[in-house]
Parts: C-alpha cells; structure tokens; sequence
C-alpha cells in the first residue's frame, strides 16, 4: 500500500523522520587568523614560554555525534619563538628539536570523548623528534560562525629525546612541559 504525500505537513513530517534517521556529518573545519599554540616551562627555576607561529589545524567535529571527530595539527619546528633568540637557537639544535632531521611535529587524534558541557578529550598521538607517543588535549568548544577550540595538554620532553643529554637533568628543566592552543576556524572549503 503506498501512501501519498498530499498535503505539506505529511511532506514535512516524511522530510523530518528521513533526516532524524540519517547519521550526524561532522563539520570540516580549517585553522582562521587569531590562532595560537604556544608552550610553558621552566629553565633554572624562571618560567618561560614560547609559540609555534605557522601551525596549521583541520578538524573534523560535531559535538553531538563524536565518532567521527578528527583533529590534525601540523607544526613547524624551525619557528619555535621565546623572545630569546639564544635560547632559540638552542630549541632549533640537535639537542632538543633537531629541526635540520625533524622539520615538524605533528599532532592527530580520532578518538574524543566528553567531558560535559564545552568540554572534550581528544586522545591522540605526538609525533616529534621521529617518536610518536599518546597525549590527550582537553578542551573546550565554543560553537557559531568562528568556532573556537581552547585546549590544554601536557608533554613529556624526555619520552620524545628533546633535551636530552645533558639538558635530561629535570632539576634544570622539568620534564612535562606545559602546551596550550587557541584555535579560530572556519568552514573548510
């Protein structure tokens, strides 16, 4: 028996049960202007920080429906900045980010789960320095015509060789060090 759509309440009513069936699509998104990652840490006691400016993000993320979440950072290791140009120079060396044989970390997850409200995990893997190594980023998600991710993680330098060698003295620098990101986006094209 087939039945007819005659009337647009009956067309919208068949419109509303389709679309209630179909699976949520995660909205593709790629990295806006405004955007930061940067890092925190100690070195003889005095914090110092620094960013990664020319990073690059795509996300793929629907809060509602996190299976299909996928987040890919990509970062060049050469412009590491502190404000310090010889604590730079250092950064760029063998020693810690070896920048001349690992020109880039990079940062992946498809895993996310909630936290509640804005907030999410994304479990994921860094890759720097040649080792890739779990870090989970938590963080919050601020929805409308420029989302915003604000995410928090902590890195453990020695499980990725940066500083070692003589710098591997955690008295001198702490082994975890502190990464913080403010992501801009806007649709992908």
């Amino acid at each position: 028996m087939s039945h007819k759509l005659t009337t647009p309440a009956a067309v919208a009513a068949t419109l509303v049960a389709l679309m209630a069936s179909m699976p949520a699509i995660a909205a593709d998104y790629v990295q806006a202007a405004g955007s930061t990652l940067a890092f925190a840490t100690k070195y003889d006691g005095e914090v110092f920080t620094g960013a990664f400016p020319g990073f690059s993000t795509r996300l793929s993320f629907d809060p509602a429906d996190l299976s299909g979440a996928k987040l890919d950072v990509t970062i060049p290791l050469a412009g590491a900045d502190t404000g310090n140009g010889d604590r730079d120079t250092t950064l760029r060396g063998a020693d810690f980010f070896n920048v001349a044989k690992f020109a880039q970390a990079r940062y992946s997850a498809t895993k996310f789960r909630s936290l509640g409200g804005d907030r999410y995990a994304a479990d994921g893997t860094l890759e720097l320095r040649g080792v890739s190594k779990p870090v989970t980023l938590t963080f919050t998600w601020t929805p409308g015509a420029a989302p915003v991710l604000a995410g928090k993680a902590t890195v453990k330098r020695l499980e990725f060789g940066v500083g070692g060698g003589d710098w591997s003295d955690t008295g001198t620098i702490p082994d975890e060090v502190a990464v913080s990101t403010r992501v801009v986006f806007k649709p992908a094209d």
